[in-house]
């Protein structure tokens, strides 16, 4: 069979990226022991959101996460401490991106995150007093995990 051979079956993945064009990003729930949670608001685009990005090349979704977290907030997450939530289709990005999303229950705050290009602020806010502007998904998506409510579809 034609696909037998690995040089085949690479370029059919990469055929069938090329059509389909999925995308991956990760965003991350780090709630500390006060029910806070980290928000950031980016310099690129308007309101407060879960830390997250997209998953890069060679990368797993666990690792982009904990980079992103790292990144965007200045958080260090445990091995083995961060619990898919969800995976959601994101129509706002494109027909075909989608979003997994991680609980991180245990972290360590590095240190103050200060702004830079990619990020505005960040900071720790309280699940039911969350700060003016915070997003319709982050909102929603704080509410399952608050309320143990199964993950919707759709991001």
């Amino acid at each position: 069979m034609l696909l037998d051979h690995p040089l085949a079956r690479r370029l059919f993945h990469l055929g069938a990226l090329a059509v389909r064009g999925m995308t991956l990003g990760v965003r991350g729930a780090a709630i500390d022991g006060e029910g806070r949670v980290c928000l950031v608001r980016h310099t690129y685009t308007a309101g407060w959101h879960l830390p997250g990005g997209g998953v890069e090349t060679g990368e797993s979704a666990v690792e982009a996460m904990l980079r992103e977290f790292r990144e965007e907030a200045e958080l260090a997450v445990p091995s083995g401490g961060l619990r898919l939530h969800g995976f959601y289709r994101n129509r706002a990005a494109s027909g075909r991106d989608h979003v997994a999303l991680y609980v991180a229950p245990a972290f360590t705050r590095l240190r103050e995150k200060a702004p830079d290009r990619e990020i505005a602020a960040c900071g720790f806010f309280p699940l039911d007093a969350l700060p003016e502007g915070t997003t319709r998904a982050t909102v929603e998506r704080l509410r399952e995990i608050r309320e143990e409510i199964p993950p919707a579809d759709t991001w």
